[in-house]
């Protein structure tokens, strides 16, 4: 799964865009992964996003995690 993050944030977001300093970076992946997670759907959520399906567990599997 951690592999997927990766090539998404590398494909969709460090190379399509030209950081200038490390600031602009940080910022950047901060802003792709704020989309990543609450805004871009996923097809192994059923098409929700991450922070969707983890609203939509069960309460005593969040516990456990």
């Amino acid at each position: 799964m951690i592999e997927r993050l990766w090539r998404s944030l590398k494909y969709e977001c460090v190379y399509l865009n030209a950081f200038e300093t490390g600031s602009e970076t940080r910022g950047g992946i901060g802003d792709w992964i704020s989309y990543y997670n609450e805004k871009r759907p996923h097809s192994s959520h059923g098409l929700l996003t991450p922070a969707e399906a983890y609203d939509t567990q069960d309460t005593n599997l969040k516990a456990a995690a």
